[in-house]
């Protein structure tokens, strides 16, 4: 019998290792299983494709809200810079009576929000960095500022009715998948793929688990961190881009709640409030999680009071799950 100070051996460390990195995709089994079994025409392709396509601008949004996370930060303002670039995209290519008429191309539209996205991050990154200010304050007051400015800028109508080509994106669909989820899919593969296979994706890791030792070793720690939250800040933008070609519009309280959906699939996905911990695999399962939820709760005409409880629930006990995970890391792994 191990005491509390007998070191694990190498099988039994990546053991550990594999079931507190994939604990959310049981889960997500766990619960696919069970409504399959108690609701009625739950387990078809359709609802799982649905599911995937609902699931886009919160996967998306979820994936910058955890690099900033993992780089042991928070930002609160993603929310509001997703409502501001559906807002934004919107004015841009409404023709005649909608937004400012200006029928730009959707594509060049996205450019601009993309651009407007990242400075919003790059102003957050720079008073974290720059001055030392706490992030949860920081991106708070922008969180408040970004949807006040989205406010003005639709002036408290609702604009509808854009153009074709930007609401097939939300219609197309590529061999039965939406094409919404094709895109969260490539964009959340290729986050992974920065944050493991690249040297900005170590340095995120190394800053979140210890930022003065991965100075004192010679990395940029500011640099990093205000990459983070530009790229943040870029795929908030590009969220909101999606989710106006979904609803046709943007109206006043577009995405408001989605930074909470965002911050429990990070939780619950498996990435530590500390910091140098989690995977966007993890992540896209927490997404997944909330919106099978969502869709089980719709299908059995159950009032929406109830997934409030049941994400409340969840996000405690992701955030008591991940207080165990630092906990077991810190010991054995």
């Amino acid at each position: 019998m191990h005491s509390s100070a007998d070191p694990i051996s190498d099988q039994q460390r990546r053991i550990f290792t594999v079931i507190l990195d994939n604990i959310v995709w049981f889960i997500l089994v766990i619960v696919l299983i069970f409504f399959s079994l108690f609701i009625d025409n739950f387990f078809q392709t359709q609802i799982f494709l649905n599911i995937l396509g609902q699931s886009a601008f919160l996967g998306i949004l979820s994936a910058g809200l955890a690099i900033v996370i993992i780089s042991g930060h928070l930002d609160l303002s993603v929310e509001s810079n997703l409502a501001f670039s559906a807002i934004l995209a919107s004015y841009l290519v409404g023709t005649g009576g909608v937004g400012l008429g200006l029928a730009m191309h959707p594509l060049v539209a996205l450019a601009i929000c993309l651009i407007v996205g990242g400075l919003f991050g790059a102003f957050n990154g720079l008073l974290v960095t720059k001055l030392g200010l706490t992030a949860f304050i920081v991106t708070l007051a922008t969180f408040i500022g970004i949807r006040g400015l989205g406010l003005i800028l639709v002036g408290g109508r609702s604009i509808y009715g854009l153009p074709d080509t930007m609401r097939a994106v939300a219609s197309t669909k590529i061999l039965g998948m939406p094409l919404l989820a094709v895109i969260m899919t490539l964009t959340v593969i290729t986050m992974h793929f920065i944050l493991t296979r690249t040297r900005f994706g170590r340095y995120v890791y190394l800053i979140g688990g210890n930022p003065i030792a991965s100075f004192r070793n010679g990395v940029q720690v500011n640099r990093i961190v205000l990459l983070s939250f530009v790229l943040a800040g870029v795929l908030a933008a590009f969220a909101g881009w999606l989710l106006a070609a979904r609803l046709n519009g943007a109206s006043a309280n577009i995405g408001v709640g989605i930074l909470f959906d965002a911050f429990a699939a990070v939780v619950i996905g498996g990435v530590s409030l500390t910091g140098g911990i989690g995977r966007l695999s993890g992540v896209f399962a927490g997404v997944l999680l909330l919106t099978s939820i969502d869709t089980a709760i719709n299908v059995m005409g159950l009032p929406p009071q109830y997934l409030s409880v049941i994400r409340a629930a969840l996000v405690l006990f992701a955030v008591i799950l991940d207080t165990f995970k630092v906990r077991i890391y810190k010991r054995f792994l």
